[in-house]
């Protein structure tokens, strides 16, 4: 699925981006119309790539990125998505083909995931700077929350995902990552999800989690457990605090030209220049 000039604008099989059944209230598609809806319909999509790795969409608010998923339904869209409203692309974050649901995230970071309104709400960031690898950087999340953790003595927390370094909870927490291919110790394959989340302290969901759709149950879940959304996909809009999310770990396009070269290049690695790690804290948490 890489990213050939020709190709990496082309995304529908022609008409709108609907998805039926999916504005019924009362239903998890509730917090997808909510993002959906919060973006101006004058805001309109000017490039995007899906990329190997790492996916964009870039519209005149701003660039958004999302991780890349893969699987579910086959395909459906294949037109080009420039010029159409960026509401309407964000649409796309319904799809049931992963693919299509990663620019449709991407999107809703296109408008989201900006300065101008993250600014307001106190989201502080890191510097868009290469580290070694294997560093912490000042904004990683699990190293924001390790002095609360470890202070409240023998929690219990579960990461959705298998995030890198994560191992090192350990050293200050019972660990359980929720994964679907499991190749650690810790790990447990995702369905595991009904019995492991009530019972934590602590919950550190992949923003992945919004493009396969187990967001809303995780959520759910997790109504007694602080609960951080992690990494790049993480749609930066405070409406997810009224789910009961209490931080927002996701990151802001520094360089758009450097990290459209990257997502094209399919490099797999965004950070350092191309984007900088934001955090903006649930104010009532």
């Amino acid at each position: 699925m890489g990213c050939a000039e020709k190709d990496c604008c082309t995304a529908s099989a022609g008409g709108p981006i609907q998805f039926p059944g999916t504005n019924e209230p009362n239903t998890p598609w509730k917090l997808y119309n909510h993002l959906i809806a919060g973006i101006p319909e004058d805001v309109v999509v000017r490039d995007y790539c899906l990329g190997t790795h790492w996916s964009y969409v870039a519209a005149d608010s701003g660039m958004g990125v999302s991780f890349t998923t893969t699987g579910g339904a086959k395909r459906r869209y294949a037109d080009d998505l420039r010029g159409l409203p960026l509401r309407t692309v964000a649409e796309l974050a319904k799809s049931w083909c992963f693919e299509e649901a990663s620019l449709g995230v991407a999107a809703l970071n296109a408008w989201y995931s900006q300065h101008g309104l993250l600014d307001e709400l106190g989201c502080v960031y890191d510097a868009a700077v290469e580290v070694p690898d294997g560093t912490v950087r000042k904004m990683d999340a699990f190293e924001m929350y390790r002095p609360e953790i470890t202070a409240a003595g023998d929690a219990s927390v579960v990461v959705v995902g298998h995030f890198p370094h994560v191992e090192r909870i350990e050293e200050y927490a019972r660990l359980t990552v929720l994964e679907r291919k499991c190749t650690q110790a810790n790990d447990v394959p995702d369905p595991a999800c009904e019995y492991v989340i009530p019972g934590a302290d602590y919950l550190f969901m992949t923003g992945v989690t919004l493009i396969n759709k187990t967001a809303p149950r995780l959520l759910d879940l997790a109504a007694n457990t602080k609960t951080v959304f992690v990494g790049p996909s993480v749609v930066m809009a405070p409406f997810l605090f009224r789910w009961g999310v209490d931080m927002l770990a996701g990151s802001v396009v520094a360089d758009p030209e450097k990290a459209a070269f990257a997502v094209k290049n399919g490099a797999g690695q965004l950070f350092g220049e191309a984007l900088t790690m934001a955090a903006l804290k649930n104010p009532e948490a």
